[in-house]
């Protein structure tokens, strides 16, 4: 049998849903671990293709805090599938991402201004 691949994830609304093909017939062992620990209400119920498999993990709540939370799916044998990464809090200040949106959002500011002076 060949190992589950993971298609797509997303996440929506605080659920992790993330779409894995290649995985048989019956459901896959798959559990989502956060700092070694296993996350509940995972479900995996079949696509709507053979082998497809759509994962679904409410984010508790509880893991919710500054810095980088990462939560990994695995199957039963510890194969990783893929992983969710979430940054939070004090850890933005210093990220480039939230330092290029702060400078666009600047920006818009200066060009809604220099259009108001040009009428």
């Amino acid at each position: 049998m060949t190992t589950p691949t993971l298609i797509q994830s997303r996440l929506q609304a605080g659920i992790w849903r993330a779409t894995l093909g290649d995985a048989g017939t019956s459901a896959p062992a798959v559990t989502a671990c956060h700092d070694g620990r296993a996350l509940p209400d995972l479900h995996c119920t079949p696509g709507d293709q053979a082998g497809m498999w759509l994962i679904s993990l409410p984010v508790p709540t509880d893991i919710l805090n500054d810095g980088l939370q990462t939560i990994v799916l695995r199957l039963a044998d510890g194969t990783t599938l893929g992983s969710l990464a979430l940054l939070a809090g004090e850890a933005l200040a210093d990220d480039l991402r939230a330092e290029i949106a702060l400078l666009r959002s600047e920006l818009d500011i200066l060009k809604a201004a220099f259009r108001r002076s040009q009428r």
